[in-house]
C-alpha cells in the first residue's frame, strides 16, 4: 500500500528534549523539531559498524559535529579543530554516540537569527532527556539501524502523537 505508515517494529520507548517537542527550534534550546525528516546518508559510532546498510565512520579524536553558528561547516560533521560554540566532541560521548544516525533536521542549513539548530541525532539514550535528538535503548536503537536502508529513502516523524495527523 503505497503512501501509508505502516509500523515495522513494537513500540519502543524513546526520549526527546529536555524541553520537549518545539515547531520553532533553535540552537543551543533542548526540544526536540518536530517535522518529518530523511536520514543522513552516514552513520556514526564510538564502536565498530554493527552491519548497518549506510556509509559508516568509526568515530575516532578530533571527531566533531559542528555546532557553532558563525562557523562555515555549520551542522556538519568535522575532523580537526574543534569548532567551537556548542559543538560536540563526538568521540567522547558515551554511551549516546556508541552508534547514531543523523536526522537531516536543519540540513541544509537555512540560516536564520537566532540559528535554526544543529545536531539532531538518532541516538542511545543516557540517563535522562536529550538536548533535541531521539534517543532510544542501545539494543533497540541497533534493532532500528541494522533495518533502515537507504535505498527506501527512510524518514522519522517528530511530534507529540496529538500533531501526527499534520504528517
Amino acid at each position: 500500500m503505497s503512501g501509508v505508515w505502516r509500523p515495522k517494529f513494537g513500540v519502543m520507548s524513546a526520549r526527546i528534549g529536555t524541553k520537549g517537542f518545539s515547531d520553532s527550534h533553535e540552537e543551543g534550546v533542548p526540544t526536540t523539531p518536530t517535522g518529518v525528516y530523511s536520514i543522513g546518508s552516514t552513520m556514526y559510532g564510538v564502536l565498530a559498524n554493527p552491519g548497518v546498510k549506510y556509509s559508516y565512520h568509526r568515530l575516532v579524536t578530533n571527531d566533531y559535529w559542528d555546532e557553532n553558528p558563525s562557523s562555515p561547516t555549520y551542522n556538519s560533521f568535522v575532523h580537526g579543530t574543534d569548532p567551537g560554540g556548542y559543538s560536540e566532541a563526538l568521540w567522547q560521548t558515551v554511551p549516546q554516540y556508541n552508534y547514531f544516525a543523523v536526522i537531516n533536521y536543519n540540513i541544509p542549513v537555512r540560516t536564520a537569527t537566532p540559528a535554526r539548530g544543529s545536531g539532531i541525532f538518532l541516538h542511545v539514550s543516557g540517563s535522562g532527556g536529550t538536548a533535541g535528538c531521539v534517543s532510544l535503548a542501545q539494543s533497540n536503537l541497533l534493532r532500528v539501524l541494522e533495518w533502515l536502508d537507504p535505498a527506501a529513502s527512510p524518514r522519522i516523524v517528530m511530534a507529540p502523537s496529538e500533531n501526527l495527523g499534520r504528517y
